[in-house]
């Protein structure tokens, strides 16, 4: 099971560079905002994808979703961590909380 994180920890890591965020979502809605520099990947495709996408797999990552109610991020990471991924973190609040608290997100809607 992932550790949580909280937005404070995961805004310093943003800061820092020190993280590769992994958008739940799916790419309708990562393509409308997502936190910046995080790439997309949804349950289905982990297996196929994640090895191209986070070549590390020590590195820390931190997955999201919509908010708490939202359980695409804790799919994710189950996934991660079975395919040998260790430093993988949630952020359960997701980009809702992120832009409540005046975070900036990216698009990239066309």
């Amino acid at each position: 099971m992932a550790t949580l994180i909280t937005r404070l920890e995961l805004e310093s890591l943003v800061d820092d560079g020190d993280v590769i965020l992994v958008d739940a979502l799916p790419a309708s809605y990562y393509d409308q905002a997502h936190l910046p520099g995080a790439v997309n990947l949804v349950e289905g495709e982990v297996d196929v994808q994640a090895l191209q996408l986070l070549p590390d797999k020590e590195a820390a990552i931190v997955t999201y979703c919509s908010n708490s109610a939202c359980g695409n991020s804790q799919a994710v990471a189950d996934r991660l961590e079975r395919l040998g991924y260790t430093n993988v973190r949630k952020y359960s609040e997701g980009i809702q909380d992120w832009v409540e608290a005046g975070n900036a997100t990216e698009s990239s809607a066309a």
